[in-house]
């Protein structure tokens, strides 16, 4: 998580909510600005385990069951909801165009609450999704209820984060007399690696793979010079088994690759890296890291759940730059 102690100030009388909350990227991310949560939801049982361990509060369950009117007022709106197809019914693609979609659920909302700011989030190839039918139709919702639409996107790697994380980030600015223009934030110079990020012991030998036929692209990878150069994005050297894609290693000097919810192989969900001369996963905790969640949140019980919900959440630190834009350039 970045810094955000001189932007506190400007953000602690504002409220927001945070929908499809998993495990509470986005509250992080807000509330070290100091803007305060007023209502939360999502359906995952683990989900929401985890969120009321770490923030003392219950996310209501599904959210085509609650009651838009219910939800307190709010001056940002953050949800990283999930791709889904629109099926087209009428010739705007507006409004109407949303029921039976989970997004039909943030637009009936926002009709009803009017919020200064929407911050949404969704998958890579979300602006490419059926042809690009589906971010189009989220836009005109969007600006059919009245709000200036932009959207881009955004790789952790170019903010602090080591992970290959791209994500399509869309933010609505309720329109004022002047058309709104929002910058999204510059990539930061910095030179970052996961090796940074890493756990000083392994908290559990279930991480380290031993079995299995190992192929480096060099020889002698343990004290090859190759590996110990910095480079900003995932450095393969090797591969286990048959080398799908779950069964690639890489160095450490790199970036991780993009945490999964899904996925098989030998580094099903992490990835493999070579590291202290072992093979292994990468630790829930480094996941945590590597997302931009501070040691002090408390993780699932459960690893399993644990990869599952880093590799569905937001990056903490891409979300603050954002809030930091939305603050500088005055929408805020």
């Amino acid at each position: 998580m970045i810094k955000t102690a001189s932007f506190k100030d400007k953000l602690q009388d504002l409220k927001f909510i945070d929908l499809f909350s998993g495990i509470g990227g986005f509250r992080l991310a807000l509330e070290s600005f100091e803007a305060k949560c007023v209502f939360s939801s999502d359906n995952d049982k683990g989900c929401q385990k985890v969120y009321h361990n770490n923030f003392n509060e219950m996310p209501d369950g599904d959210i085509k069951t609650i009651d838009e009117k219910k939800i307190p007022k709010h001056d940002i709106l953050c949800a990283g909801f999930p791709c889904q197809p629109f099926s087209i019914s009428g010739k705007r693609g507006g409004f109407e165009d949303a029921r039976g979609t989970l997004f039909f659920d943030i637009a009936r909302i926002v009709k009803n609450k009017r919020p200064k700011i929407l911050i949404l989030e969704n998958v890579l190839f979300f602006s490419k999704h059926d042809k690009g039918k589906t971010l189009k139709t989220v836009q005109t919702i969007i600006e059919e209820l009245n709000y200036d639409f932009f959207w881009k996107i955004i790789n952790a790697s170019d903010f602090g984060i080591p992970q290959s994380r791209k994500r399509t980030f869309m933010i609505a600015i309720k329109k004022n007399k002047k058309k709104n223009h929002f910058h999204f934030p510059s990539k930061i110079e910095k030179e970052i690696k996961l090796a940074d990020f890493l756990e000083t012991r392994i908290p559990k030998e279930s991480k380290v793979f031993k079995n299995g036929k190992f192929k480096f692209k060099k020889k002698s990878p343990q004290t090859s010079n190759l590996f110990n150069y910095f480079e900003k994005k995932p450095i393969r050297i090797g591969t286990v088994n048959h080398g799908g894609q779950g069964d690639r290693i890489y160095s450490p000097s790199g970036h991780a690759i993009t945490l999964s919810a899904h996925g098989g192989g030998t580094g099903a969900k992490t990835g493999l890296y070579l590291i202290n001369d072992k093979i292994r996963k990468l630790t829930p905790k480094e996941c945590a890291r590597v997302s931009g969640f501070p040691d002090s949140f408390k993780l699932s019980e459960n690893d399993s759940e644990s990869y599952k919900q880093f590799g569905n959440t937001v990056v903490v630190d891409v979300v603050q730059y954002i809030v930091k834009e939305l603050i500088v350039q005055k929408f805020l």
